[in-house]
């Protein structure tokens, strides 16, 4: 067994944000979250955040397959709101929600990597950086140093030497769980973010400069931050490259999906936890669980990559029955309340994890956006549970879910 370098460790009580029941009012659901958006920040920018794979099929599909999912509550057992804490990988955090990797996320709004990783160490929730994203690890280690986990894409070239020594550095500032993202074979085209001018390069035209100009929230954020760039991968480009510059270089040495003997040359390399982000198919998992993989991450990319994948939350039973209690299974792709969090507490995951939301959030609220909504999480989580009779978050595995989308392999 991998030595486990998470460690059990005392949670203090979680309280809301001061800002908490301000912003409620005015954003009491995502949804108005994601409404306010696109008034906060450039087009290119909310576009880039918010789109899916082609016609947005997928995102759809996402959606739907949790408002599918019908819990039966059982009333006559409680009259409290039940504690959410959760352990995962050995650590204890306060609730079964993280945030989960994006790749610039800075472009919606600058700095936002940052932010989210402070917003998920003070709440004690699970914290991802993209290895795509605008913040080095060791930024991300010293705002999140308690709940920061890393995700890898696959840097092929050169055997690998970019991964292995991205590997080193995690280890170095102590990240918590690493994960190697297994879906992206190949690159796709998400067909509103091009026609917003952002294609394999960020390259301002007239009309990007004008949508920037009159957002000057968003503006005044990027004068403070700078524009985005893959901010981990620029130590190994060229010196004094620029942010296209940068980002040609490491589309040069990344892409493909990790095979199974690569996987297995990262998990003997690296010392802690380690999950694989992307699987559906029970098959799959039970190969990840061979290789000594301690965590399933179950995700279509948010239907960012392909509308015709399967919902994770539909491929979840199997998947969590497949595995058993020989790896955590958590998973992403549609999470938008905390309704959606107990929807999939109730089908076997540990934790759910959202990406999209948290661009809306930030873009309507700019720099509390994080913090925001990891309380309206929280809050909605424990609220959902309460009202179907759970007594925790580990007790909504035993209510009676009414699944239509639930596939059987």
């Amino acid at each position: 067994m991998h030595d486990m370098t998470a460690k059990k460790e005392a949670l203090s009580a979680y309280q809301p944000h001061p800002n908490f029941a301000k912003y409620h009012k005015s954003f009491p659901t995502t949804a108005w979250m994601r409404k306010r958006a696109p008034k906060n920040v450039p087009l290119f920018a909310f576009e880039y955040g918010d789109t899916g794979a082609g016609n947005d099929v997928g995102i759809d599909h996402n959606w739907a397959a949790f408002d599918n999912i019908k819990i039966v509550p059982r009333y006559g057992v409680t009259n409290k709101l039940p504690p959410v804490e959760v352990e995962l990988f050995g650590q204890r955090y306060n609730a079964p929600i993280g945030i989960a990797p994006m790749g610039g996320p800075s472009l919606v709004w600058p700095g936002a990597d940052i932010l989210m990783a402070k917003a998920a160490q003070r709440a004690r929730v699970p914290y991802t950086l993209s290895v795509a994203g605008g913040a080095t690890i060791e930024q991300a280690a010293e705002a999140a140093p308690d709940v920061f986990w890393l995700q890898l894409y696959r840097f092929w070239h050169d055997d690998h030497k970019i991964g292995f020594d991205l590997m080193r550095r995690a280890q170095a500032v102590e990240v918590k769980v690493l994960t190697l993202t297994l879906d992206v074979p190949v690159r796709t085209t998400r067909s509103r973010e091009a026609y917003a001018g952002l294609a394999s390069e960020f390259r301002p035209n007239v009309r990007m400069i004008y949508e920037m100009m009159v957002r000057p929230k968003w503006l005044l954020a990027l004068l403070r931050n700078g524009y985005p760039r893959f901010a981990t991968i620029d130590q190994y480009a060229p010196p004094r490259a620029s942010t296209n510059e940068v980002i040609a270089f490491a589309r040069a040495r990344m892409g493909g999906a990790f095979n199974w003997e690569e996987v297995k040359r990262y998990r003997d390399f690296w010392k802690g936890p380690m999950a694989l982000k992307g699987i559906l198919h029970p098959e799959d998992a039970e190969k990840a669980v061979a290789l000594g993989i301690e965590g399933i991450w179950m995700s279509n990319h948010g239907g960012r990559q392909i509308e015709a994948l399967v919902p994770s939350i539909d491929a979840l039973p199997a998947v969590v029955s497949a595995v058993g209690d020989k790896a955590t299974v958590i998973i992403d792709s549609g999470i938008r309340s905390g309704q959606d969090v107990m929807r999939a507490l109730a089908l076997g995951a540990k934790a759910a994890f959202a990406g999209k939301s948290f661009l809306w959030a930030v873009a309507a609220l700019g720099d509390e956006g994080p913090a925001q909504l990891i309380d309206l999480y929280i809050d909605e989580l424990k609220a959902s549970l309460g009202q179907v009779g759970a007594l925790s978050a580990a007790d909504a595995r035993n209510a009676r879910v009414l699944h239509p989308g639930r596939i059987e392999f």
